[in-house]
């Protein structure tokens, strides 16, 4: 069956709705008394963050910097996609293609925001889809469904993998309350969105259900219109032999006007606004199910368990341009030529943690085993047709690849004394990729082991501050389409970087903060042109990166608070090879937020500013924005410009089941680049936004 078969014909929203249903059914009771926290209870989950005091104060067991926005704080922020919030949160910087952001593009601490050497999760589940075989940025969760969104970097990180070069990005899934909550918004582009929660438990409090949906479209800026549709349902029940089981079925679609193809230069200096791509199209379906148990086998041993399964499915439909009419009329030019690039990818995998609450050597200790296996395939269809043929033609190409993997790892928390707690650990990553030419019948393989030793530690400067460090080894694999170019085993090599951390993170009064410097030196980074015919894939040889971080809230007076970051990498660059001495693209030296939020008994206001310093759009850092010498479609590049971008935003609450919302984003208007490939995208121009929510 086609990967374009399966996008167009098959309709999962239709189960997840009727598993929903029979599920809340079950859970029902109209006289139980609920709170979300014991709701929250009965679901169980793999733990990415672990919180041990309050959010404000320092006592986190991570021996890396961590980074919490819970949900007041995302509805504050009245975001259409995660990168909304991402941008906010110290270290992160983000390549937007278009506002709602289906495409995953951030990178963090000086890293290329247009590769992926951070893991992304959801729920403690790896979602990209493919973190070995390549293109796992083809899903991006939304942000209607997420509570919580968590960052980790650092030694902490050591529990995750593959690519945790950057760090961890894992999304909290909602968990409904009893009754049903119904919101809406509109906007600008004619952006319309609707959305329910909806969850009840049993009258014993010891079983749940619920679900979460959301429908939006929007004619998008620069006309890049889009349609989407998420179902979330989520069920879970108690067992008397201290265990818990949860569930979580989810379904999402979309289909966004968009493509890789930027405005030319001369346009985007003239102030256009048009799609410069009208008529090519993102088609994105995705199914998946986890199933989560906790046991509790002792007041000191817990064993969780994870199976998880999804299926992505992406069409992507792109007319060809004749480059010479393009050039000499300074936007692109279409032909009749139309490619279908439509690939599937379906992941299945089982995690089980074991903690055992044990002294090791005398002294209290809380040590963890973790074992991973995960498999991989995918489908990669390349149709070629014409306008007239309705998406149906000749096949060009017909790839599958795949890949199995295991990971096991050992950490241990050891407290040495009152202050001072101990991490070491070590993670074990193995795995073989094979891609398979289905026309030719030809085979090609290639297999990796990765060793990845760390330690971190925390110690208790004072009853309200905290030092953290850690040093551990991280890598990203070599996707296949590197790995195994041309059916040919390159012999590339995993990215591999020691990284080093140092921090503190405490309250002083009224006031919470968090400072860190941070090191990642690369033995070897894989390069690729990323659609650049003229920059072969290689092992590029040692990368360095270094930097600092810092966070700070504090009250100003009654009912104003400001919140601050910033994050400086002043070196982020080759050390070896051609390009020796140039700065890593898309990884600028200043990132910056600052944000004032004043509440007034039920009104509250946000003044948002973020800013983003000037940055490379290539390896070999050239200056003009432009194309390769009589190659506009390969990826361009040039010193983007520094840009800040203010949004005001503003929240009433009505009366206890009725809030409403309003914003304007970018309020100055400011145009500015986003990023490049073939040709320039523009971020967003201001935008206005109303919105509401009801409960009951």
């Amino acid at each position: 069956m086609s990967a374009m078969f399966f996008t167009h014909n098959f309709r999962p929203s239709r189960i997840a709705l009727a598993v929903a249903v029979a599920a809340t059914g079950y859970a029902s009771s109209s006289n139980a008394e609920d709170t979300a926290t014991a709701k929250k209870s009965v679901m169980p989950a793999m733990e990415v963050v672990k919180v041990v005091g309050q959010k404000e104060d320092h006592r986190f067991e991570a021996t890396g910097s961590v980074n919490l926005v819970e949900l007041e704080e995302i509805q504050r922020v009245q975001p259409l996609s995660t990168e909304d919030v991402l941008r906010r949160i110290p270290g992160i910087n983000i390549k937007s293609e278009e506002e709602t952001s289906v495409i995953a593009n951030f990178g963090i601490r000086g890293l290329s925001a247009s590769e992926s050497k951070s893991l992304l999760l959801e729920d403690g589940v790896p979602v990209a889809p493919g973190l070995f075989i390549g293109n796992d940025r083809y899903f991006n969760p939304r942000i209607q469904r997420v509570e919580r969104v968590e960052v980790l970097k650092g030694s902490s990180s050591l529990r995750y993998g593959p690519s945790t070069i950057g760090g961890v990005v894992n999304y909290q899934t909602k968990t409904p309350d009893d009754g049903v909550e119904l919101s809406a918004r509109a906007g600008s582009f004619n952006m319309k969105e609707v959305g329910i929660e909806a969850g009840n438990k049993n009258a014993a409090g010891d079983a749940f259900a619920g679900i979460v949906a959301t429908h939006a479209t929007s004619d998008g800026f620069m006309d890049k219109g889009y349609t989407m549709n998420d179902v979330m349902a989520k069920a879970g029940v108690e067992f008397a032999n201290n265990q818990k089981l949860g569930v979580k079925l989810s379904w999402y679609e979309n289909d966004v006007n968009m493509s890789y193809r930027g405005l030319l230069l001369n346009d985007y200096k003239a102030g256009a606004d048009y799609n410069p791509a009208p008529d090519d199209d993102f088609l994105a379906d995705r199914v998946a199910f986890d199933i989560n148990h906790e046991w509790q086998l002792s007041d000191t041993a817990t064993l969780n368990t994870l199976v998880y399964w999804s299926d992505v499915t992406r069409d992507y439909w792109r007319y060809a341009v004749d480059t010479n009419a393009s050039v000499a009329a300074g936007r692109w030019v279409y032909t009749d030529a139309l490619t279908g690039n439509n690939r599937s990818f379906e992941r299945t995998g089982a995690e089980s943690r074991l903690t055992l609450e044990q002294p090791l050597f005398g002294l209290e200790a809380s040590t963890e085993f973790g074992l991973r296996l995960m498999h991989e395939k995918s489908n990669d269809l390349r149709i070629t047709t014409t306008r007239a043929a309705d998406r149906t033609g000749t096949i060009a190409g017909h790839l599958q690849d795949s890949a199995d993997s295991v990971a096991g790892y050992v950490q241990s928390r050891i407290v040495l004394s009152e202050k001072l707690a101990l991490t070491p650990g070590l993670r074990i990553e193995s795995y073989q990729q094979e891609r398979l030419n289905l026309q030719s019948n030809a085979l090609a393989k290639t297999s990796n082991t990765e060793y990845l030793p760390g330690v971190g530690l925390t110690y208790e400067l004072t009853d309200a501050a905290q030092l953290y460090a850690g040093v551990y080894r991280a890598f990203s694999p070599a996707s296949n389409s590197l790995a195994l170019d041309g059916l040919t085993d390159q012999q590339l090599d995993g990215e591999r970087s020691v990284n080093y951390e140092v921090g503190v993170r405490g309250v002083a009064g009224s006031t919470s903060y968090e400072v860190a410097a941070f090191i990642m030196d690369f033995s070897n980074q894989v390069v690729s042109g990323n659609s650049n015919t003229g920059t072969p894939s290689s092992n590029a040889g040692e990368t360095s990166h270094y930097g600092i971080e810092f966070s700070v809230s504090q009250p100003l007076m009654a009912g104003l608070n400001l919140d601050a970051n910033a994050t400086w990498v002043p070196e982020s660059e080759f050390e070896a090879g051609t390009n020796q001495g140039n700065r890593i693209p898309y990884a600028p030296k200043i990132l910056a937020n600052l944000g004032l939020n004043y509440q007034l008994e039920q009104l509250n206001l946000s003044l948002n500013l973020h800013h983003r310093g000037e940055q490379f759009g290539n390896e070999a850092n050239t200056i003009a924005i432009e194309h390769p010498t009589g190659k506009p479609n390969d990826i361009w590049g040039g010193l983007l410009p520094a840009y800040t971008v203010v949004d005001l935003l503003s929240q009433y609450q009505v009366s206890d089941n009725l809030s409403i919302s309003g914003s304007v984003k970018n309020l100055t208007d400011k145009r500015y680049i986003s990023g490049l490939r073939q040709g320039i995208y523009v971020g967003p121009e201001r935008s206005f936004e109303i919105g509401a929510r009801y409960r009951f």
